[in-house]
Protein backbone atom coordinates (compact mmCIF):
# COMPACT_ATOMS: atom_id res chain seq x y z
CA UNK A 1 0.00 0.00 0.00
CA UNK A 2 1.75 3.04 -1.29
CA UNK A 3 1.55 6.23 1.05
CA UNK A 4 1.05 9.62 -0.48
CA UNK A 5 4.15 11.69 0.37
CA UNK A 6 2.62 15.68 0.69
CA UNK A 7 4.97 17.84 -1.37
CA UNK A 8 6.13 20.97 0.27
CA UNK A 9 4.67 24.35 -0.14
CA UNK A 10 7.14 26.41 -2.27
CA UNK A 11 6.85 30.44 -1.35
CA UNK A 12 5.32 32.16 -4.27
CA UNK A 13 7.58 33.62 -6.34
CA UNK A 14 8.00 37.81 -6.11
CA UNK A 15 6.08 38.20 -9.53
CA UNK A 16 2.95 36.18 -8.14
CA UNK A 17 3.08 37.58 -4.65
CA UNK A 18 3.26 41.18 -6.52
CA UNK A 19 0.16 40.15 -8.44
CA UNK A 20 -1.91 39.58 -5.28
CA UNK A 21 -2.00 42.93 -4.38
CA UNK A 22 -4.53 44.68 -6.14
CA UNK A 23 -3.61 48.22 -5.54
CA UNK A 24 -0.16 47.10 -7.21
CA UNK A 25 -2.00 45.65 -10.15
CA UNK A 26 -3.97 48.76 -10.52
CA UNK A 27 -0.73 50.67 -10.52
CA UNK A 28 0.69 48.66 -13.16
CA UNK A 29 -2.59 48.92 -15.08
CA UNK A 30 -2.56 52.67 -15.08
CA UNK A 31 1.14 52.73 -15.74
CA UNK A 32 0.35 50.26 -18.89
CA UNK A 33 -1.86 52.32 -20.21
CA UNK A 34 -0.04 55.68 -20.05
CA UNK A 35 2.82 54.19 -21.37
CA UNK A 36 0.83 52.32 -24.26
CA UNK A 37 -0.84 55.20 -25.48
CA UNK A 38 2.74 57.36 -25.35
CA UNK A 39 3.97 55.03 -27.68
CA UNK A 40 0.85 55.15 -29.88
CA UNK A 41 0.66 59.21 -29.69
CA UNK A 42 1.08 59.10 -33.72
CA UNK A 43 -1.57 56.38 -34.42
CA UNK A 44 -3.72 57.53 -31.31
CA UNK A 45 -4.55 61.26 -31.90
CA UNK A 46 -6.02 62.51 -34.66
CA UNK A 47 -4.48 65.88 -34.59
CA UNK A 48 -0.80 67.22 -33.84
CA UNK A 49 -0.52 68.41 -30.36
CA UNK A 50 0.64 72.02 -31.78
CA UNK A 51 -2.25 71.92 -34.99
CA UNK A 52 -4.49 75.31 -33.85
CA UNK A 53 -7.58 74.44 -35.55
CA UNK A 54 -10.07 76.67 -37.06
CA UNK A 55 -13.06 74.95 -35.26
CA UNK A 56 -11.27 75.02 -32.32
CA UNK A 57 -12.58 77.35 -30.51
CA UNK A 58 -15.93 79.34 -29.73
CA UNK A 59 -17.31 83.01 -31.53
CA UNK A 60 -16.39 84.51 -28.54
CA UNK A 61 -12.48 83.16 -29.55
CA UNK A 62 -12.97 80.63 -26.14
CA UNK A 63 -11.63 76.97 -26.05
CA UNK A 64 -14.30 74.20 -27.18
CA UNK A 65 -15.92 72.00 -24.53
CA UNK A 66 -15.20 68.47 -24.62
CA UNK A 67 -16.88 66.78 -27.40
CA UNK A 68 -17.27 64.04 -30.10
CA UNK A 69 -15.05 66.38 -32.27
CA UNK A 70 -12.52 67.22 -29.00
CA UNK A 71 -12.71 64.15 -26.82
CA UNK A 72 -10.79 66.40 -24.12
CA UNK A 73 -11.88 69.85 -25.64
CA UNK A 74 -9.77 72.48 -26.90
CA UNK A 75 -6.99 74.90 -25.10
CA UNK A 76 -6.69 78.55 -25.61
CA UNK A 77 -5.29 78.87 -29.06
CA UNK A 78 -7.76 76.19 -30.58
CA UNK A 79 -5.06 72.82 -30.10
CA UNK A 80 -6.79 69.61 -29.57
CA UNK A 81 -6.19 68.90 -25.65
CA UNK A 82 -6.60 65.02 -25.93
CA UNK A 83 -3.74 65.20 -28.56
CA UNK A 84 -1.46 67.56 -26.37
CA UNK A 85 -1.91 65.36 -23.01
CA UNK A 86 -1.21 62.01 -24.94
CA UNK A 87 2.50 63.98 -26.59
CA UNK A 88 2.53 65.18 -22.33
CA UNK A 89 2.43 61.86 -21.68
CA UNK A 90 5.54 61.19 -23.43
CA UNK A 91 7.46 63.97 -21.76
CA UNK A 92 6.84 62.49 -18.77
CA UNK A 93 7.85 59.05 -18.70
CA UNK A 94 11.02 60.28 -21.15
CA UNK A 95 11.95 62.85 -18.48
CA UNK A 96 10.74 60.16 -15.34
CA UNK A 97 12.64 57.29 -16.70
CA UNK A 98 15.79 59.13 -17.87
CA UNK A 99 16.16 61.64 -14.67
CA UNK A 100 15.34 59.01 -12.52
CA UNK A 101 18.18 56.65 -13.94
CA UNK A 102 20.53 59.25 -14.09
CA UNK A 103 19.99 60.08 -10.29
CA UNK A 104 19.83 56.31 -9.13
CA UNK A 105 23.22 55.95 -10.93
CA UNK A 106 24.84 58.91 -9.21
CA UNK A 107 23.24 58.04 -5.64
CA UNK A 108 24.47 54.27 -6.03
CA UNK A 109 27.78 55.44 -7.15
CA UNK A 110 28.14 57.60 -4.16
CA UNK A 111 26.78 55.60 -1.60
CA UNK A 112 28.61 52.51 -2.73
CA UNK A 113 31.81 54.18 -2.56
CA UNK A 114 30.61 56.04 0.76
CA UNK A 115 29.61 53.10 2.21
CA UNK A 116 32.53 50.47 1.22
CA UNK A 117 35.62 52.57 2.00
CA UNK A 118 34.76 54.84 4.66
CA UNK A 119 37.69 56.84 6.11
CA UNK A 120 38.54 60.02 4.12
CA UNK A 121 36.49 59.24 1.02
CA UNK A 122 33.40 58.33 2.92
CA UNK A 123 33.57 61.49 4.89
CA UNK A 124 33.94 63.55 1.75
CA UNK A 125 31.45 61.80 -0.06
CA UNK A 126 28.64 61.83 2.73
CA UNK A 127 28.99 65.70 3.66
CA UNK A 128 28.77 66.47 0.06
CA UNK A 129 25.80 64.56 0.13
CA UNK A 130 24.52 66.80 3.32
CA UNK A 131 25.62 69.62 1.98
CA UNK A 132 22.94 68.89 -1.17
CA UNK A 133 20.28 68.22 0.68
CA UNK A 134 20.52 71.01 2.73
CA UNK A 135 19.37 72.67 -0.40
CA UNK A 136 15.22 72.59 -1.03
CA UNK A 137 15.43 70.50 -3.98
CA UNK A 138 12.48 72.83 -5.93
CA UNK A 139 14.67 76.19 -5.38
CA UNK A 140 17.65 73.87 -6.34
CA UNK A 141 16.25 72.56 -9.47
CA UNK A 142 14.38 76.41 -10.05
CA UNK A 143 17.94 77.93 -10.18
CA UNK A 144 19.77 74.94 -12.36
CA UNK A 145 17.06 75.24 -14.76
CA UNK A 146 17.05 79.16 -14.80
CA UNK A 147 20.95 78.85 -15.25
CA UNK A 148 20.77 76.32 -18.28
CA UNK A 149 18.50 76.72 -21.24
CA UNK A 150 15.52 74.45 -20.71
CA UNK A 151 14.82 71.48 -22.67
CA UNK A 152 13.46 68.24 -22.60
CA UNK A 153 17.35 66.80 -21.26
CA UNK A 154 18.47 69.99 -19.46
CA UNK A 155 15.36 68.98 -17.77
CA UNK A 156 16.18 65.41 -17.22
CA UNK A 157 19.55 65.93 -16.07
CA UNK A 158 18.47 68.94 -13.46
CA UNK A 159 16.04 66.50 -11.82
CA UNK A 160 18.54 64.38 -11.74
CA UNK A 161 21.20 66.59 -9.67
CA UNK A 162 18.78 67.41 -7.02
CA UNK A 163 16.85 63.95 -6.85
CA UNK A 164 20.19 61.23 -5.87
CA UNK A 165 20.81 62.12 -2.52
CA UNK A 166 18.36 60.11 -0.94
CA UNK A 167 19.14 57.53 -2.76
CA UNK A 168 22.88 58.25 -1.70
CA UNK A 169 21.74 58.03 2.36
CA UNK A 170 20.22 54.75 1.85
CA UNK A 171 22.77 53.07 -0.47
CA UNK A 172 25.40 54.25 1.96
CA UNK A 173 23.34 52.89 5.13
CA UNK A 174 22.79 48.87 3.64
CA UNK A 175 26.93 48.84 1.90
CA UNK A 176 27.88 49.92 5.64
CA UNK A 177 25.90 46.80 6.93
CA UNK A 178 27.55 44.79 4.23
CA UNK A 179 30.84 45.80 4.23
CA UNK A 180 31.12 44.65 7.66
CA UNK A 181 29.65 40.68 7.02
CA UNK A 182 31.36 37.64 7.18
CA UNK A 183 30.93 36.93 3.59
CA UNK A 184 32.74 39.71 2.50
CA UNK A 185 35.55 39.26 4.91
CA UNK A 186 36.42 35.78 3.44
CA UNK A 187 36.15 37.50 -0.09
CA UNK A 188 39.16 39.67 1.17
CA UNK A 189 40.49 37.36 2.78
CA UNK A 190 40.78 35.29 -0.24
CA UNK A 191 42.40 37.71 -2.12
CA UNK A 192 39.18 39.38 -3.91
CA UNK A 193 39.92 42.63 -5.45
CA UNK A 194 37.58 45.77 -4.63
CA UNK A 195 36.06 45.92 -8.07
CA UNK A 196 34.78 42.21 -7.54
CA UNK A 197 33.87 42.71 -4.08
CA UNK A 198 31.70 45.52 -5.25
CA UNK A 199 30.40 44.57 -8.12
CA UNK A 200 29.80 40.90 -7.36
CA UNK A 201 28.81 40.52 -3.97
CA UNK A 202 27.35 43.42 -2.64
CA UNK A 203 25.51 45.61 -5.43
CA UNK A 204 23.67 42.06 -6.02
CA UNK A 205 22.23 42.35 -2.38
CA UNK A 206 21.74 46.32 -3.13
CA UNK A 207 19.22 45.78 -5.89
CA UNK A 208 16.10 44.81 -4.40
CA UNK A 209 16.39 48.51 -2.56
CA UNK A 210 17.85 49.87 -5.91
CA UNK A 211 14.47 48.63 -7.56
CA UNK A 212 12.08 49.71 -4.92
CA UNK A 213 13.78 53.40 -4.93
CA UNK A 214 13.94 53.68 -9.03
CA UNK A 215 9.76 52.95 -9.32
CA UNK A 216 8.80 55.07 -5.85
CA UNK A 217 11.62 58.01 -7.89
CA UNK A 218 9.85 58.20 -10.69
CA UNK A 219 6.98 59.52 -9.28
CA UNK A 220 8.83 62.23 -7.70
CA UNK A 221 10.31 63.35 -10.72
CA UNK A 222 7.22 63.02 -12.48
CA UNK A 223 5.47 65.43 -9.66
CA UNK A 224 9.11 67.68 -10.03
CA UNK A 225 9.27 67.80 -13.59
CA UNK A 226 5.42 69.01 -13.69
CA UNK A 227 6.35 71.46 -11.32
CA UNK A 228 9.37 73.05 -12.76
CA UNK A 229 7.45 72.99 -16.38
CA UNK A 230 3.91 74.93 -14.26
CA UNK A 231 6.74 77.57 -13.37
CA UNK A 232 8.40 78.29 -16.72
CA UNK A 233 11.61 76.94 -16.08
CA UNK A 234 11.06 73.05 -17.06
CA UNK A 235 9.82 71.67 -20.99
CA UNK A 236 9.08 75.15 -23.11
CA UNK A 237 6.19 75.25 -25.17
CA UNK A 238 4.98 74.04 -27.66
CA UNK A 239 6.70 70.52 -26.56
CA UNK A 240 3.85 69.41 -24.63
CA UNK A 241 4.27 68.95 -21.05
CA UNK A 242 1.05 68.13 -18.38
CA UNK A 243 2.67 71.30 -16.25
CA UNK A 244 2.70 73.86 -18.56
CA UNK A 245 -0.35 73.05 -20.61
CA UNK A 246 -2.25 73.76 -16.45
CA UNK A 247 0.21 76.92 -17.33
CA UNK A 248 -0.60 77.95 -20.28
CA UNK A 249 -4.69 77.11 -19.23
CA UNK A 250 -4.71 78.52 -15.85
CA UNK A 251 -6.77 81.85 -16.75
CA UNK A 252 -9.76 79.67 -17.87
CA UNK A 253 -9.99 77.89 -14.42
CA UNK A 254 -13.00 79.06 -14.02
CA UNK A 255 -14.60 79.21 -17.37
CA UNK A 256 -12.88 75.49 -19.11
CA UNK A 257 -12.03 73.70 -16.10
CA UNK A 258 -11.13 70.97 -17.91
CA UNK A 259 -7.96 72.46 -19.32
CA UNK A 260 -6.62 72.19 -15.50
CA UNK A 261 -8.25 69.54 -13.88
CA UNK A 262 -7.53 66.90 -17.03
CA UNK A 263 -3.52 67.58 -16.95
CA UNK A 264 -3.98 67.89 -12.92
CA UNK A 265 -5.49 63.89 -12.92
CA UNK A 266 -3.21 62.73 -15.41
CA UNK A 267 -0.23 63.75 -12.69
CA UNK A 268 -1.71 62.58 -9.99
CA UNK A 269 -2.84 59.47 -11.39
CA UNK A 270 0.55 58.79 -13.02
CA UNK A 271 2.67 59.66 -10.06
CA UNK A 272 -0.04 57.52 -7.53
CA UNK A 273 0.15 54.56 -9.73
CA UNK A 274 4.35 54.32 -9.45
CA UNK A 275 3.94 55.27 -6.00
CA UNK A 276 1.66 51.89 -5.22
CA UNK A 277 3.64 49.78 -7.47
CA UNK A 278 6.65 50.71 -5.25
CA UNK A 279 5.47 50.45 -1.87
CA UNK A 280 4.30 46.98 -3.39
CA UNK A 281 7.73 46.58 -4.53
CA UNK A 282 9.42 47.35 -1.34
CA UNK A 283 7.00 44.79 0.71
CA UNK A 284 7.77 41.77 -1.88
CA UNK A 285 11.43 42.28 -2.10
CA UNK A 286 12.02 42.54 1.65
CA UNK A 287 13.06 39.50 2.79
CA UNK A 288 11.09 40.50 6.97
CA UNK A 289 8.19 40.16 4.34
CA UNK A 290 8.37 37.02 2.27
CA UNK A 291 5.92 34.30 3.13
CA UNK A 292 3.18 36.75 3.94
CA UNK A 293 1.79 37.34 1.06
Amino acid sequence: MSVAVAEPIRPAGPIRRLMRRKLAVLGLVVIALVLGAALAAPWLVAYAPEEQMFDGLTLEGAPMPPSAAFIFGTDLLGRDLFSRIVYGARTSLIIGVVANGLSLLIGTAVGLLAGYFKGWIGAVLMRFTDLMMAFPALLLAICLAAIFQPSLWIVAMVIALVNWVQTARVIYTETSSLATRDFIAAERTLGASTGRILWHHILPHLLPTIIVWGTLGISTTVLLEATLSFLGVGVQPPMPSWGNIIFENQTYFQSAPWLVFIPGAAIILLALAFNLVGDALRDVLDPTQRGRG
